[in-house]
């Protein structure tokens, strides 16, 4: 089976130098880049069966954003936030040599692909969007928000996978060997053998500190960030999603790049890319 290879590449922040890990699959020589990027808690595993589906095709690139999985903590939360991210993805862009790339964002992957995808002259060739968009349900992003920072501690691995599958159940329905690779992915031990999730809990900084108006002026950068997008983009939405309305939805369609639509069922926020039928989806909008 095809395996990555585990990469890092030293980025910098406002507060200092840091380290962003990536997993890097398929023919490191090969120009075509497929860099994809997950959502908020989660890490770079979440991709590793789309990789592997694609691996063939492209040199897949998958990091952890920083705050999560291998990477670095970041010394100053406040930095947790699109722009950095954007500048950690340019930065890893330019280690790869990369001269275009395609990109599938999920949640938070998806607004930093937003941001890269409206730049001038940016390196895009095809944007995937699962299941985000300019317009964010402020009640998803509140309940999103009071788990990030809970200081969770289990003494077993299989009370912190139920945790993880608790909170994840807007995922959609998965067999009990996915939900364990799920949590296993965003779980980690600390020095007292206890589990814990495998990211800095200080993300949630950035979400405390967004108030209701701050909140209506990142939409607007959103919007603009969005109809300054050219490249061809697929948006995946999750029938069930609570963070992505279907009028949100039909109205990328109808701006912007006017992306494709398509509904995936049985999923909420977010679909997981883990099946077949999901990520066949993905290979033919960027491969078909």
């Amino acid at each position: 089976m095809t395996i990555p290879t585990h990469k890092t590449v030293q980025c910098i922040s406002p507060a200092g130098l840091h380290k962003m890990a990536y997993q890097e699959w398929g023919d490191p020589h090969n120009p075509n880049v497929l860099l994809c990027i997950h959502g908020v808690t989660r890490v770079s595993g979440d991709f590793d069966q789309l990789a592997r589906a694609l691996c063939d095709t492209y040199r897949v690139v998958c990091p952890d954003v920083v705050g999560r999985g291998r990477s670095d903590w970041l010394r100053d939360p406040q930095y947790y936030v699109v722009p950095q991210y954007l500048s950690d993805m340019v930065t890893l862009l330019a280690r790869l040599n990369a001269e275009t790339v395609d990109l599938v964002g999920t949640s938070m992957g998806g607004l930093i692909g937003m941001a890269l995808a409206s730049l001038p002259e940016n390196p895009v060739r095809k944007l995937v969007l699962n299941d985000v968009g300019p317009k964010l349900d402020l009640e998803a992003m509140a309940r999103i928000g009071e788990y990030i920072g809970a200081d969770m501690r289990f003494n077993t691995f299989d009370e912190a996978a139920a945790y993880i599958r608790a909170i994840s159940a807007s995922f959609g329905e998965h067999t009990d060997a996915e939900w364990h690779k799920l949590a296993a992915d965003v779980l980690r031990q600390d020095r007292d053998g206890k589990w814990i999730r495998h990211y800095d809990l200080k993300l949630s900084v950035p979400f405390t500190m967004t108030t209701g108006e701050a909140f209506k002026a990142s939409e607007a950068l959103l919007w603009a960030a969005y109809n300054a997008i050219t490249c061809p983009t697929l948006l995946l939405r999750g029938a069930q999603s609570d963070l992505l309305s279907p009028e949100v939805a039909q109205i990328m369609t109808q701006c912007g790049p006017k992306a494709k639509l398509v509904e995936l069922p049985g999923a909420g926020h977010a679909p997981t890319l883990l099946h077949i039928d999901q990520i066949e989806v993905v290979t033919d909008f960027l491969v078909g």
